[in-house]
């Protein structure tokens, strides 16, 4: 049996490295027993000021305009105001939690109790509470999950803001014919430690072309709607150009409404509630976006989308953003010009952030810190790159534009980040821990 779990682990650990698809580029070797870091060189600055809710795109040249190609949307340069992040040589990565089989997310019960659920990616969930990791399973679904393909499995997971009245959460897995799942499952009551297996209610099951490019992302909104992000269904380059038709609910960020309807209903605000595309879609043109995080305090959005062979990028939208909103993929690999050119009056988003394959293969997006612990990082984007190892800090100047700085190295496969309800931060690494920044 031991043997058999250490295959199946590799297995599964040495595909999910092809989040970037179909690349040849080799993967630095992480220092898998390190919990410390080593500051870096900073990345460079992408110089774009922040952009607002009523001006959140930038408009590119199209064939009908006199310039031949599509034009990047940022500017990579040294920005003129300089920031200074705290000192990372003052905190420390400690672990929490050890022996987990291939964990890939993690969410907090909103009810006070200072649980944490750690998904594991091939179908069960871990319940770490007062610092202690339960042998018993919170949710066991190894059943029905597909965890085969190298980015299949259980991906992410929601708690309703009412779990404490409700018991409801809400998880993405790919079952075992390859679709993406939607689902709901319930705890009742909502303050015991196991969740029933057979409270599934299914909201949404999308076919997926391939096994990759699944997406994962379960968040809440400020606004109480459920948003998805699914990827553009795999394999490279988008062959079936999903992420810019919006007859297909692959590439994009979904908003629902997981109160209203059976099993759920479309909030009047989405873009398309009158036609023009499926009305479950709230905004396109994503690659896979990896882990996308809300900022409890403002309520603005930051979205990871892994990139295709050249570059990552940071995804963001301001609260109030109406929606309809176009990420440029596949016309645009972060800023740079990778396939078509966009129709006439389309407007596309840029990135806040990017980096090149130089730097790593696939980001991972994560949290922006708004604990008590740290109020020193209070306001800093926490991301990673899933073969580099490395965290770094991006974090908006006074002048509207980003600021990137390196901050930790070799933290293993860097497969996820998350929070507690305090607002503390963590990161998940795929090799079986996971670790919560402190000041020592």
């Amino acid at each position: 049996m031991k043997e058999k779990k250490t295959k199946n682990y590799w297995y599964v650990f040495l595909l999910f490295v092809i989040l970037v698809a179909c690349q040849t580029q080799t993967a630095p070797t992480p220092n898998e027993s390190s919990s410390g870091f080593s500051p870096l060189p900073t990345p460079p600055t992408i110089g774009n000021p922040q952009p607002t809710a009523a001006e959140i795109a930038v408009p590119i040249k199209s064939a009908g305009d006199d310039s031949a190609s599509p034009q990047p949307l940022a500017t990579v340069e040294s920005s003129p105001v300089s920031l200074t992040f705290p000192d990372p040589a003052s905190y420390r990565w400690v672990a929490v939690a050890k022996g987990l089989e291939s964990p890939v997310g993690l969410g907090y019960t909103p009810d006070g109790s200072g649980r944490l659920l750690i998904l594991e990616q091939e179908g069960t969930i871990r319940l770490w509470q007062d610092n202690n990791l339960s042998n018993t399973a919170f949710l066991d679904i190894r059943d029905r999950v597909g965890s085969r393909g190298s980015e299949q499995g259980l991906l992410g997971i929601a708690f309703h803001p009412k779990y404490a009245e409700n018991g409801y959460f809400y998880v993405n897995y790919t079952d075992r014919d390859g679709s993406t799942v939607i689902a709901r499952f319930q705890a009742n009551p909502p303050s015991a430690n196991l969740a029933d297996s057979a409270s599934e209610k299914i909201l949404l099951r999308i076919a997926q072309p391939y096994a990759n490019h699944n997406g994962g992302a379960v968040v809440f909104g400020p606004d109480g709607f459920l948003y998805l992000g699914l990827g553009d269904g795999g394999s490279a380059g988008d062959p079936q150009n999903n992420a810019q038709s919006l007859n297909t609910l692959l590439g994009k960020i979904l908003r629902l409404d997981v109160d209203n309807g059976e099993p759920y209903a479309i909030p009047t605000s989405n873009p398309y509630v009158n036609g023009g595309g499926l009305p479950e879609i709230w905004a396109y043109g994503l690659r896979n976006p990896w882990r996308m995080s809300f900022d409890r305090q403002t309520g603005d959005l930051y979205i990871g989308d892994v990139g295709q062979n050249q570059w990552e990028e940071i995804d963001y939208l301001p609260n109030g953003s109406s929606g309809d909103l176009n990420f440029g993929w596949k016309y645009l690999e972060g800023t740079h010009p990778y396939q078509g050119t966009p129709p006439a009056g389309v407007k596309l988003i840029p990135p806040i952030y990017e980096y090149g394959h130089d730097q790593g293969c696939s980001v991972t997006g994560g949290v922006l810190y708004r604990g008590r612990s740290l109020p020193e990082w209070n306001g800093v984007y926490f991301f990673s790159d899933y073969c580099a190892g490395w965290v770094d800090g991006l974090r908006q100047l006074p002048d509207g534009t980003w600021q990137a700085q390196r901050l930790f190295r070799d933290l293993g496969r860097i497969s996820s980040f998350g929070e507690d309800e305090q607002g503390e931060i963590y990161l998940i690494d795929h090799a079986g821990t996971v670790y919560r920044l402190e000041q020592p």
